[in-house]
């Protein structure tokens, strides 16, 4: 392996390498110090006989005279076996627990690609995570792209570890792992998350990834991919339903921009690169269900919104390539509800396919949507009493009211170590519609009425 100890140049994270010959894009470049100690890094640009690499470990320490640059010949790769299980990895999947190495079956390229449209299967399996609001409302699919839009200071990680833990299969004895990948954290966030992973057991069948603020920016572009690796390893060659998090989504996409502004591209929109939804589609896109094969991947991207705006870049792309949204409400957080998960504009579009009888429970779709209406025409009674006054509201508008704040209350509000199963969900949704006038249950049947609905209403 040819040694080029030609370093031209180094600023802050990246070096340059001269007189390099057969050097590709996204390489893996392995950078001896003079100590004898060695780092790897990834090449970001080649232009000429000349190389950028950017290291994952930092550029601290390297001396430009006494340091030698090779080259692997190969993109990152990751490990993998059976065994990956109940571990801890860093951002480019190096073990950081105290399990001890693993030997792996095999090494994958952590680019992989995406599912081949022809070979995917449709995503029509329910999958519970024992939150109402979700559960219910926005129901998330096997196989399903369902990203959770946050925003700074809100309880979104609590929210990912609580659907970690609780996620599962509903109604089959199938073997169901989580992938759980953190970009950006701090380490306090680490702590908690791998605490609070392993309190409550659900470290036995998951697999974290974790990079921290202050890692390197090109170690948060591969903690994803890295994540997504190991999931469709497990899922297509193991057979297994995989549930992957990815947190926080935002970070990784500064991270793109950083590395962007260091290959001097040109900026697109607030100074993103504007291969953006590209690069955020090659990590959605890997999750699905394929024809033939076992085994799922489901994907729940979190993202904070900065300055809560829906518009920008970020949350707008990943609205277009995934299939709805779960919006995190600051309203309703300080009210105190937690998961503050506001419904209203939340949306699955693949919901359809995944509820109902032989699935859920027939009268799914009929009383979440039952719900969504009552629930919209009591915020629109409580945001007219505002401004005519209480005394405005008819007899109709102030018990829609009520419900709104009733099913705020109880519906969508429960407990972080809660699981609630569906059945207990569409229970309590029936219960709380009883406070709704008879007559205006035009979104339910009859029968379902009967049968669901005790003494009690109008």
């Amino acid at each position: 392996m040819k040694e080029y100890r030609s370093i031209r140049s180094i600023q802050g994270p990246l070096i340059r390498v001269d007189g390099v010959t057969g050097v590709g894009y996204s390489e893996v470049a392995n950078i001896r110090l003079e100590d004898g100690s060695r780092r790897m890094g990834k090449v970001l640009d080649i232009s000429r006989d000349s190389a950028l690499i950017q290291l994952f470990e930092g550029t601290e320490g390297i001396n430009i005279n006494g340091s030698g640059v090779s080259f692997l010949g190969e993109t990152l790769h990751f490990g993998v076996s059976p065994e990956i299980l109940g571990r801890v990895f860093n951002g480019v999947g190096k073990i950081i627990d105290d399990g001890g190495e693993i030997i792996p079956d095999k090494k994958l390229d952590i680019d992989g690609f995406p599912i081949n449209p022809y070979a995917r299967d449709y995503p029509e399996e329910f999958i519970e995570t024992g939150v109402s609001a979700i559960d219910a409302m926005t129901t998330l699919v096997r196989g399903q792209k369902l990203p959770i839009f946050s925003a700074s200071g809100l309880p979104h990680n609590e929210l990912a570890a609580q659907i970690a833990r609780q996620a599962r299969v509903v109604g089959k004895d199938e073997k169901f792992a989580v992938v759980f990948a953190a970009m950006g954290i701090t380490f306090e966030e680490a702590r908690f998350f791998q605490k609070d992973f392993a309190r409550t057991g659900a470290l036995e069948r998951s697999v974290l990834f974790i990079n921290l603020a202050d890692d390197p920016a090109i170690e948060r572009i591969a903690t994803p991919r890295v994540a997504l690796t190991a999931a469709e390893y497990l899922a297509f060659e193991k057979d297994m339903h995989v549930l992957v998090i990815l947190t926080d989504m935002t970070n990784y996409c500064d991270a793109l921009r950083e590395i962007s502004a260091a290959r001097k591209e040109i900026p697109g929109r607030r100074g993103y690169p504007g291969y953006m939804y590209t690069d955020l589609a090659s990590i959605f896109e890997r999750a699905g269900r394929i024809k033939g094969k076992k085994g799922s991947i489901t994907q729940i991207p979190i993202l904070t919104m900065p300055e809560d705006d829906k518009t920008h870049p970020i949350p707008d792309l990943t609205g277009y390539i995934t299939e709805g949204q779960v919006i995190i409400s600051r309203v309703l957080n300080k009210k105190g509800i937690y998961p503050p998960i506001d419904v209203l504009p939340s949306l699955s579009r693949l919901k359809e396919k995944g509820i109902g009888e032989g699935k859920t429970r027939e009268d799914h779709g009929n009383v979440t949507a039952q719900l969504f209406a009552s629930y919209a025409r009591g915020k629109e009674a409580k945001e007219l009493a505002l401004i005519l006054g209480e005394a405005s509201l008819t007899e109709d508008d102030v018990k829609f009211a009520a419900f709104a704040d009733e099913f705020e209350q109880r519906f969508v509000a429960q407990s972080v170590n809660e699981s609630r199963d569906l059945a207990a969900t569409l229970d309590l949704g029936w219960e709380l519609l009883k406070k709704i006038p008879r007559k205006e249950l035009k979104r339910v049947k009859e029968e379902q009425i009967k049968k669901y609905m005790k003494a009690g209403t109008d």
